[in-house]
């Protein structure tokens, strides 16, 4: 899985994890700050924060075509320094007033623009790497491990943010509202770290930070021209798989409103026995070293590495059966931002899983197509809410069910996620035209972010229908998806 990579995708992928790990544990806790904070409903809450996520998205577009043409090292060293302007100010607690709010929104505003000329161009420098003959067939996986290093920050981070407001609220005497502000420092010294990476490991990535104007310089050879019907054809492909990717992340980013509200309205408050171990998040971080010794212990060729690789799972598992005969048989709270920990260590544990399984179809002749993967993740997405409306059925105000439920959705949109948003991050290096790259990538994020846009429609829906119809909605616009991509299938896969 890492034999074989360049140095550089190690250190863009890291200072990727600390910016990620600071976005995550504010969005963690965003919806409930603001109804704590400013006394919202879950609808203009849900407005405020999909917006925030549009833009997020839709920026990237415009920081992509900068890049274009002023180069992406310039435009994601700016904007990690204007991301951590954005935190800084949220981070402040001024209250909830009108001063606030505008405090509040500049912060977000900041952190659109910074995010915009970071994150989709860092991602191109990362597609840049692997444009020589003798690393392109290893960028798929390439893109499954940066994605991994993302869901490593995304992991800690709504521990960090309930710990640290917990800590806020014991010993600094904060209110709840004021608590959350410290949640939003973090990401302040998240982005420091990123800084650090970055600047640190810079030599190691260096020469991919080139466009299309500048790559003769860079690399001594240029890039070979397309016609005006191949650039159309390709333009129009990835166009197409935008219009489908609008609708998963629309159903994705549930995981920031409905479903946390469903984990702060419907779900049990408290967890016993084995079922709350997984509200630990370093019981999930050994079973995540079980499972990256496991695959080390058949890959070594050494016995030397397989001893090594058996050692460290032993050690895991006595951890693992110490914590379990230490639980405490009163059980543990259950705090509803604490299960968006959940889809990030699915991500990191089972990258090694779908990579080996799409390394063994490769080797058949049978790897799906990367077009192919994202259309069965619209499927997989479907499966996720489908779970959801079977475990809402006959429930009504007052009523908690089993964590296992959004524990459960979150596994297997997971799944969904793994084929879909990686492998469509890959695609886009891989086939955007050369002098539209940055503005390609740009477009994936641009699908993201009106995806994100949509996520409102569930929020607006919350309260006024029957809760299978909210998920229903979600299960149908997927399964719509996913019928689309299968139909221009050898449209897609001709340009691959």
């Amino acid at each position: 899985m890492f034999e074989g990579q360049p140095k550089g995708l190690y250190a863009l992928a890291l200072a990727n994890t600390g910016e990620r790990f600071g976005y995550y544990t504010m969005l963690a806790v965003f919806v409930l700050f603001l109804k704590a904070n400013f006394g919202w409903d879950a609808g203009t809450a849900g407005a405020v924060y999909s917006g925030f996520l549009a833009f997020v998205y839709f920026l990237p577009l415009v920081g992509g075509m900068l890049a274009d043409k002023i180069g992406y090292g310039k435009c994601v060293t700016t904007g990690i320094f204007v991301m951590f302007t954005g935190y800084l100010l949220l981070s402040i607690p001024a209250g909830a007033g009108v001063p606030a709010m505008i405090l509040m929104f500049g912060a977000l505003a900041l952190i659109c623009v910074g995010t915009s000329l970071f994150k989709g161009n860092l991602q191109v420098m990362v597609g840049n790497l692997y444009d020589a003959p003798e690393l392109q067939s290893k960028r798929d996986s390439a893109f499954s491990i940066f994605y991994m290093a993302i869901n490593i920050g995304a992991l800690f981070a709504p521990t960090a943010a309930v710990k640290i407001m917990d800590f806020a609220q014991k010993n600094f005497g904060a209110t709840l509202a004021d608590s959350y502000h410290y949640a939003f420092g973090v990401a302040c010294l998240s982005l420091v770290v990123s800084i650090a990476i970055y600047y640190g490991f810079k030599k190691s990535f260096a020469h991919a930070d080139y466009n299309a104007k500048t790559k003769a310089t860079a690399t001594g050879s240029t890039e070979p021209e397309l016609s005006p019907k191949e650039t159309k054809d390709r333009i129009v492909a990835l166009c197409l798989v935008f219009a489908v990717v609008i609708f998963f992340w629309m159903a994705f980013h549930q995981n920031g409103l409905t479903l946390t509200l469903f984990a702060e309205e419907y779900t049990a408050t408290s967890s016993f026995g084995l079922e709350s171990m997984m509200f630990d998040v370093s019981n999930l971080l050994l079973c995540i070293v079980i499972i990256y010794a496991l695959f080390s212990l058949f890959e070594s060729k050494t016995s030397k590495g397989k001893t090594i690789s058996g050692v460290i799972i032993l050690a895991c598992i006595v951890a693992l059966g110490y914590k379990y005969v230490s639980v405490s048989p009163e059980g543990i709270a259950v705090e509803a931002p604490i299960f968006q920990q959940f889809n990030p260590c699915f991500v990191v544990g089972l990258t090694p899983v779908s990579m080996a399984i799409f390394a063994w179809l490769a080797k058949k002749g049978k790897e799906p197509s990367a077009p192919r993967k994202i259309g069965l993740g619209m499927l997989v997405a479907a499966c996720g809410f489908i779970v959801m409306t079977l475990g809402s059925i006959g429930i009504s105000e007052g009523d908690r069910v089993s964590p296992n439920w959004l524990i459960s959705t979150y596994l297997i949109l997971t799944f969904g996620e793994l084929l879909l948003s990686p492998m469509g991050i890959s695609f886009v290096s891989k086939v955007a035209p050369p002098k539209y790259k940055g503005l390609m990538m740009g477009g994936w994020f641009v699908a993201t972010a009106i995806g994100n846009f949509l996520v409102s429609i569930p929020g607006f829906l919350w309260g006024k229908v029957p809760l299978v119809v909210v998920w229903g909605v979600l299960v149908g616009l997927c399964l719509l998806s996913a019928l689309f991509i299968f139909s221009i299938m050898k449209r897609l896969e001709k340009v691959c």
